[in-house]
């Protein structure tokens, strides 16, 4: 999975962990909360994502649950 995401994609998954710890030192359930936010963006823009290839016929591109 690392492999695909470069090393642009590593640096902002680590710059957003850090935010996130930072974020809970101060109070751990709006950090919980704003991660809930972000996975559920991540999940958001997946689906759209995977929707549009699957629409030009490229569907299994993607992976997923379906």
């Amino acid at each position: 999975m690392f492999d695909k995401l470069g090393a642009k994609g590593i640096a902002g998954l680590l710059v957003l962990l850090a935010g996130i710890s930072v974020i809970a030192i101060k109070s751990v359930i709006i950090a919980a909360g704003m991660g809930l936010v972000v996975i559920g963006f991540v999940l958001a823009a997946w689906g759209l994502v995977s929707g549009m290839l699957s629409s030009f016929g490229m569907g299994g591109m993607m992976g997923g649950f379906e």
